[in-house]
Parts: C-alpha cells; structure tokens; sequence
C-alpha cells in the first residue's frame, strides 16, 4: 500500500463494484466543500489552487465517485517529497473512492467537485492528514502541514450509484435479491477472467449479504445499498 491511502484502492475499474459493494458503513464520512476554493472542516481548511482547468469541465466529481488520479505530496516545511504515485503500481494512477476514507481526509475534501484533465495544487493542515502523530513509516512528521499536486484523470460512477444498482437489480423491484446478486457475481467473475474455486461464489455471495441486509429479511433495500447518499433510488 502506499503512503497516503489509508487502505489499497481499487488497481482498476474491473469488478470494482463486485469489491467496494462490501464497504462498511464506518467509512462513510467526507465534509462538505465551501464556496471560494476553499473546504472547511471545524476551524481547519484545505486551501485550493487550480493549475489547470479544461474547457469543458464535466463531469465533476461528487462523493461515491470513483477517481482515478496521480499526485505527488511535499512537506510544506522544507519542501521535500514523500510520497509520489507515478513511483508505484509500476506507474499506474491510483483508483479510489471519494468520500469514504480511502485517503486522508484532506484528499476527500480536496478532490471534490474536481473534473477529468483538471490539475490543482492544494495545502492540507495537520488534523485532516496525519495529525499530532505523524506518520513514521511515510516520513511525516507530527503536526506537518501537507502539499499535493493532484491530475485527474477519470471519473466514473461508484459502485453505490443509481446506475450500479439498477444494474444488478434486474427486476426493478428496488431491491436486490440473492439469486440477483449471484448473477452479478458470476458476470463479475465472468469479466475478470481469473479462476475461482465455486465455494468462492457462495462465500462472497454470504458476506454481501451479512453486510449489507440489515433488516435480515432476504434483500438489499435501495436504502442499505445506497450506503453513499450519492443519488435518490
């Protein structure tokens, strides 16, 4: 994993839906962006420059997107560079969701409202990055005030979305049942190419469920899955 996402996000759209639809709810927490290049949280702000904008600027990303994006992070004591995506993944931009946790919080508040080819420079104080602890293993030291130079490359539609769940939901019933479920499964798998053992299916197929039907009666409501508040079902 790399320094700056705080778990291993998605290496590319393939079955990302089939991976993020077991996303737990504690996750769920991005603030809100403010007016004027700025996003507030509490009394500490993320700052935000933008280096480039295209001329068409859509779509812009919105929480529960997914991003696809390189950037490269400096401490803005000294200038140094910790952290550079194009270094790992064998180069590759970083798949993540928005808004859920997947990076510092800084970087959820940062990249919202952000279009494809878009290019910002943003400055994240210490409590909506590392904090007073720090971060050893990445070179941040405690209370550092972080810069990121972020390019953005893509934004899809998140496995939570409207569309996601119409997908799986193939009699429009507003309600995913577990022979629904399967199948998305199988034509996740189908898609990936890789070979599973069958008991893979039905173990994953058991975990979606456990998750996500909290009312225990069968189904997943368009409310238990639409966990990102991304549209209305």
């Amino acid at each position: 994993a790399g320094t700056v996402p705080r778990q291993r996000p998605p290496r590319s759209d393939m079955g990302r839906g089939l991976t993020l639809l077991l996303l737990p709810l504690a996750l769920l927490a991005a603030p809100a962006q403010a007016e004027g290049g700025t996003a507030a949280a509490g009394a500490a702000e993320v700052k935000i420059e933008v280096l480039h904008l295209p001329e068409v600027c859509s779509p812009k990303s919105r929480k529960g997107d997914l991003l696809n994006a390189h950037y490269d992070g400096f401490l803005a004591s000294d200038g140094s560079k910790f952290y550079c995506s194009r270094t790992q993944n064998e180069g590759h931009p970083k798949w993540f969701v928005l808004g859920v946790g997947q990076v510092i919080k800084g970087l959820d508040i940062a990249m919202m409202n952000m279009c494809p080819g878009e290019k910002r420079k943003v400055i994240i104080p210490p409590s909506l990055a590392y904090g007073q602890q720090g971060y050893a293993q990445g070179k941040i030291p405690p209370n550092a005030t972080l810069i990121f130079e972020i390019e953005l490359y893509a934004v899809n539609k998140g496995p939570r979305s409207v569309e996601a769940f119409n997908q799986i939901d193939k009699d429009s019933d507003k309600k995913l049942s577990e022979l629904e479920i399967s199948q998305y499964l199988k034509e996740e798998f189908a898609r990936d190419g890789k070979k599973r053992h069958p008991s893979v299916h039905d173990e994953i197929l058991a975990d979606i469920f456990k998750k996500n039907d909290h009312d225990g009666d069968g189904f997943i409501s368009a409310k238990e899955y639409n966990v990102y508040q991304h549209d209305e079902l």
